[in-house]
């Protein structure tokens, strides 16, 4: 295990198995991705999808973060999904219960049918369903857009669970403590008051609903 990615801190919360690496993956709606230009470095957020083990990226040919994945410079992916608050007795050992998610890989440009193939991904990341009902990129967007597809070479989940732990004297304390869970829920979805907004809501968007 190469020490960049050997968890250090806690280590009996980690875990490198490919399988917990993607499910947290295709869970989270989006990704952090750093990597550094010259002497500076720099963090984005952005959208994603996975294809086997590799994270699809895109957005346009401009982008900074794009042209530099294309040189198969290094990257860092840091995904996280936020499950509760833990609310301890006593502030230090306040904490949160999530997954996590930190990736090390090197991207490569993809071009014709595999482009097309990351974009749908990225699509039916954000909305399963929706690239067969919306329209397609047109010639003029597709060449507007780059596709990075970024190796998984290294990755590591960190995660917790349960509830806070103090210490043995602070249980006598008056103070409530326990789990704050989270959960992450779509809206009713609002119809664009522009044209045709008496269009049937589609299937997939009724799921959601």
């Amino acid at each position: 295990m190469p020490d960049r990615s050997r968890l250090k801190r806690i280590p009996d919360r980690a875990s490198y198995e490919p399988a917990d690496v993607h499910a947290i993956l295709d869970e989270a709606p989006i990704c952090h991705v750093g990597f550094q230009v010259g002497s500076q470095p720099f963090v984005i957020p952005t959208i994603h999808a996975r294809m086997g083990n590799e994270v699809i990226l895109h957005g346009a040919k401009a982008s900074r973060l794009l042209k530099h994945a294309a040189t198969g410079a290094p990257l860092t992916i840091a995904v996280t999904l936020l499950d509760a608050l833990v609310l301890a007795r006593s502030v230090f050992h306040h904490s949160m219960n999530y997954r996590s998610a930190v990736i090390f890989g090197t991207g490569r440009l993809l071009e014709g049918d595999e482009k097309m193939e990351g974009m749908r991904a990225v699509s039916e990341h954000l909305l399963a369903g929706r690239w067969d009902d919306a329209r397609g990129p047109s010639k003029k967007e597709f060449n507007a857009t780059s596709v990075i597809a970024v190796s998984i070479d290294e990755a590591t989940c960190k995660s917790r669970s349960g509830p806070p732990g103090d210490e043995e004297e602070d249980y006598a304390l008056p103070v409530w403590a326990g789990l704050l869970p989270l959960q992450q829920v779509w809206g009713p979805p609002e119809a664009d008051p522009g044209r045709h907004a008496d269009v049937d809501l589609p299937d997939y968007l009724k799921d959601h609903a």
